[in-house]
């Protein structure tokens, strides 16, 4: 097998929602697989820090502003990207939230903030991008962190549950339209994944519950899904789009 087939050397990525937990680490992957990574979201003092500790370890890493439910913040974050490391060609779509009450209860200023977020915004960065890269006449990468409450429920996240469900058919629809431009465009459906934003739960009676609920019996690690991250973003899945690849320790495949 070729070694240079999951190399990023040479390409530019970006990640959304990279101040912390899974964007991150997907910053941290990318950037150790040759890419120089633009790291994107509101909490600029956060992004600086990620972006020290990539340097520190040789990789080439730049702090933006950007709020992906801010179309102004949007067009101006690939400006500056731009202007320092070229044409983005890797988008990592990973900007999200979720809000835990039930459909009854959740207000809807609450339901618009996590549609907006998880499916307008990441619509927003994509169509950003997509018009860049078909510009530039350069092949592409847009990589959407979808769950895998986009195929299966649990009760109190509905908008959360909806907007990822959207995000999986916005995937398909935007690979059908795109792949003439070489613009290839996947997703990454994780299951429950260890955070700082969960870690506590995970330890509770409920979360220890849900995890027998998991054909592995444990959530998983932010590391297990770079695997998954530089199939999508290298040359190694060339011939794929439209595709969605799980990553939950076989929680899709479970009916317990």
């Amino acid at each position: 097998m070729n070694d240079t087939l999951f190399s990023l050397s040479g390409r530019t990525a970006m990640v959304t929602g990279a101040s912390s937990g899974l964007g991150r680490t997907f910053a941290s992957v990318l950037a150790a697989a040759g890419a120089s990574v633009v790291l994107t979201g509101r909490r600029m003092e956060l992004l600086e820090q990620a972006c020290v500790e990539i340097t520190s370890q040789g990789g080439e890493a730049l702090a933006v502003n950007m709020d992906v439910t801010d179309e102004k913040t949007v067009t101006q974050g690939f400006d500056e990207a731009e202007r320092s490391c070229g044409c983005i060609d890797i988008l990592v779509n990973n900007s999200g939230i979720a809000h835990g009450e039930s459909a009854l209860e959740i207000a809807p200023s609450d339901w618009d903030r996590v549609i907006d977020t998880n499916l307008r915004g990441a619509w927003r960065v994509a169509r950003e991008s997509g018009k860049r890269l078909i510009k530039a006449g350069k092949p592409g990468s847009i990589i959407n962190i979808a769950s895998i409450l986009g195929f299966r429920v649990i009760k109190g996240v509905a908008p959360y549950a909806i907007s990822k469900a959207g995000l999986v058919q916005m995937t398909h629809s935007l690979a059908l339209e795109w792949s003439r431009y070489a613009i290839r465009v996947n997703a990454i459906a994780p299951g429950f994944i260890n955070t700082d934003m969960n870690r506590e739960f995970f330890k509770t009676e409920a979360g220890l519950s849900m995890q027998k609920r998991i054909p592995m019996r444990r959530v998983g690690d932010p590391d297990e899904l770079a695997g998954a991250l530089l199939l999508l973003a290298s040359d190694a899945s060339s011939y794929m789009t439209g595709s969605v690849v799980t990553v939950d320790g076989g929680h899709l495949q479970s009916t317990l």
